[in-house]
């Protein structure tokens, strides 16, 4: 039985004022194995002999441009499937704006949804992996909602197991990061300049109400 990892990360933020994104963006990047993140360690040791010593973890919003280079240069060379769910957030429902908790698992629940049931078969293994969120109590609500969300999803005859983990540990979701942030900046403010670099990994990008989708 293989086992296969998804690790999430979202883009944008909570804020449905007109102060804040236009878009919120979840992405999951499938790995058949974590090489692309083992890469990026190495990368990092590589960055430091160059003399660049990055303070915290790859992160694509504060990276400057010449790492951001060399990061997707680094994830154009492994095997993965991305798929982005996109969420213009003026079209969300009063309910859920109100509560982002309720918000976050409904976006996960379709996400999840519609990855799920392309890559997950009967007799397959998956870790899903997301970035730990916000307080303790935040992160304990999220694990709460996600196990709920993969037992309504989970195909019949497949093991799905989760973990929250600071993205700061886990290289493979610093990758998610970067393709969440790229996918995002397209929609957001028009630039395709680091989408391109990964769109050919792209399976698929859902505009969740371009058919009609409630949330």
């Amino acid at each position: 039985m293989d086992l296969r990892y998804l690790f999430l990360d979202e883009s944008g933020n909570l804020d449905f004022t007109t102060k804040g994104t236009r878009y919120f963006t979840l992405t999951s990047v499938m790995l058949v194995d974590c090489g692309c993140g083992n890469e990026l360690i190495e990368l990092r040791r590589m960055l430091a002999w160059e003399g660049i010593n990055l303070v915290g973890e790859f992160h694509a919003t504060e990276d400057y441009q010449h790492v951001r280079d060399r990061v997707f240069d680094a994830i154009s060379r492994h095997e993965l499937r991305i798929d982005a769910t996109i969420i213009e957030k003026r079209e969300i429902a009063g309910h859920l704006r109100s509560n982002e908790h309720r918000f976050y698992k409904q976006m996960l629940y379709l996400h999840l949804k519609h990855v799920v049931a392309e890559v997950v078969k009967p007799g397959d293994s998956l870790l899903v992996v997301c970035a730990a969120l916000g307080t303790r109590r935040d992160r304990e609500l999220h694990r709460e909602n996600l196990r709920d969300v993969i037992d309504q999803i989970q195909p019949s005859g497949s093991v799905i197991r989760f973990a929250f983990w600071p993205a700061a540990i886990e290289p493979c979701l610093q990758v998610a990061d970067y393709c969440s942030w790229a996918i995002h900046r397209k929609w957001e403010r028009r630039d395709e300049r680091s989408y391109v670099l990964i769109a050919d990994k792209i399976a698929t990008e859902f505009d969740l109400f371009s058919k009609g989708e409630e949330a």
